[in-house]
């Protein structure tokens, strides 16, 4: 970059973005852009914005533009289901997800890449549900300009994609709610309209929804049944710690399999994963009905992009898995989950 003077200006290209800050407005935002020829009329708008020099940009073998160095790394930075400005704006491009489904980014790699000081690489935090169009990254170098050994390091961390959306898989979906006082109406089913209203957010359509009484054979006989109807299971009541509970033993009945039985999130430490015929089943505590976001919806997005759960991550969860209870709920948007 060579400094010139405002009063030597007029005809010069600007090598950069002049960006104006207006509070009382609420205004941020390029005022003149890379390239842009400087008139007699701009100098006085230069001025009012506190310049008192532009700067040209001449170009060098040491040196990579910020406008650069963002169209030459983007396209590294993008994995599948990942799209990119198509220009940099102030020198920065944002990265959104194309499809619905599970945000990916490899977090050492990231920090990697951030602990070179050049570069400014934020993005959403892994494993966050995303739909179409969700900003999930952005990059830009923070100078005006970064030395190409540093551009070089940033290249070799991006020998393979960085960012990813892993889509939702699961398309349809069965709920059994199980207890003889549902069953007989006593007490009436709040679970199924619940669970629906957040599968339809999912667009996941629910094929089977039933109620049993708490009886072995009637419930695992209705596993395999909903089974052969759906992709995803889910399973409410009769799954706690009380001992006259007969839904763990018919699930186990149907030929269930556990990676643990619960989980260290609260609420839902009773939230359950399962797996039968490749496909999952959830066991679902009363938790659910009671508050707006338990170990169930923390799990759910994975589970419907066709990831199993492991054990070693079911007990990493229990790393930020305390909800805030805060008065109003803001889940996703909020630390809950996020180990």
């Amino acid at each position: 970059m060579i400094k010139v003077p405002l009063a030597e200006a007029e005809g010069q290209v600007l090598g950069y973005d002049i960006t104006v800050v207006d509070v009382e407005k609420g205004i941020k935002g390029v005022a003149f852009s890379r390239g842009h020829i400087i008139q007699k009329e701009d100098l006085d708008v230069l001025a009012s914005i506190g310049k008192q020099n532009i700067y040209v940009w001449e170009g060098n073998e040491v040196e990579v533009h910020e406008n650069e160095a963002a169209c030459s790394l983007a396209p590294l930075i993008a994995g599948e289901n990942i799209r990119f400005d198509p220009e940099p704006k102030e020198g920065k491009i944002g990265f959104y997800a194309t499809c619905p489904g599970i945000f990916h980014v490899d977090p050492e790699r990231l920090e990697r890449i951030n602990r070179l000081a050049i570069p400014s690489l934020p993005t959403i935090h892994t494993n966050f549900p995303v739909t179409d169009g969700k900003q999930v990254a952005a990059f830009r170098i923070i100078p005006l300009t970064c030395p190409r050994d540093v551009f070089d390091q940033i290249k070799e961390e991006l020998s393979e994609p960085l960012l990813s959306v892993k889509p939702y898989k699961v398309k349809t979906a069965s709920i059994l709610v199980t207890g003889s006082e549902v069953y007989s109406g006593k007490i009436k089913d709040g679970f199924t309209p619940k669970l629906t209203k957040k599968m339809k957010s999912f667009g996941i359509e629910v094929t089977v929804a039933e109620i049993l009484p708490d009886n072995e054979e009637a419930i695992s006989s209705a596993i395999k049944a909903a089974l052969e109807k759906s992709d995803l299971l889910m399973i409410t009541g009769g799954t706690s710690v009380d001992p006259d509970d007969v839904t763990t033993q018919a699930m186990a009945t149907a030929g269930i399999e556990f990676s643990q039985k619960g989980n260290p999130i609260q609420p839902g430490n009773n939230f359950t994963i399962g797996y039968l015929d490749g496909k999952t089943v959830c066991a679902i505590p009363a938790a659910a009905l009671v508050f707006a976001a338990t170990a169930f919806d923390i799990f759910i997005p994975k589970i419907i992009a066709g990831e199993v759960i492991s054990p070693e991550e079911i007990a990493a969860s229990g790393h930020g898995g305390l909800c805030h209870f805060c008065n109003v709920c803001h889940y996703p948007i909020c630390p809950f989950g996020r180990s």
